[in-house]
C-alpha cells in the first residue's frame, strides 16, 4: 500500500497548507479509489480540514484557540504544572488533544474528494517555527 512521510516546516502558531502535496501524492499512487490517511507525527501540533478560501477563517480559528488555550505564562493557567519547554508548550498539548492527529479524506477518480473550498492544513500550537512530518497513507 503506498505510503510516504511529508514535512511541513511552520514559521510559528498558525494554519499552513499542504493539500496540493496530498493530492500529487494520491495522483502519484495511481490508485482510482481509496482512503487517504494523514497523521502527524507530533504532540503539540494537528490536522484538520478548513476553508481554503478566506484568511479570516484561519485568523479567526486561532484567536479562538488563543482565547480558550492561553499560554502558560497567563494568570488564568497557574494549575499547569508542565512548564520547561516554555509558556506555548502545554497549552499546545491542550490544543493538539482537542483537535486531530490523524485525518481521512476518500479518493475517488484518483482525486480527493474535498469540497470546493476545503483544504487540508496543519495546524500549528507552538510559537517558534518546527518541521513536522506527517504520514499519508492511501488504503483501499
Amino acid at each position: 500500500m503506498p505510503q510516504q512521510i511529508i514535512s511541513v516546516s511552520t514559521r510559528g502558531a498558525g494554519l499552513y497548507e499542504f493539500t496540493e502535496e496530498a493530492a500529487a501524492f494520491v495522483e502519484k499512487a495511481g490508485r482510482g479509489e481509496g482512503l487517504l490517511t494523514l497523521f502527524v507525527r507530533h504532540t503539540s501540533c494537528s490536522l484538520t480540514i478548513q476553508e481554503n478560501a478566506d484568511p479570516d477563517v484561519q485568523r479567526d480559528l486561532q484567536l479562538f484557540f488563543h482565547r480558550l488555550v492561553p499560554p502558560a505564562d497567563d494568570p488564568s493557567m497557574g494549575w499547569l504544572h508542565h512548564t520547561m519547554e516554555g509558556p506555548d508548550d502545554m497549552p499546545a498539548h491542550i490544543k493538539a488533544a482537542l483537535t486531530q492527529v490523524s485525518i481521512c479524506v476518500p479518493v475517488f477518480a484518483g482525486r480527493l474528494m474535498l469540497g470546493t473550498w476545503q483544504g487540508i492544513y496543519l495546524f500549528e500550537h507552538r510559537s517558534r517555527p518546527h518541521r513536522r512530518d506527517i504520514v499519508l497513507h492511501l488504503g483501499p
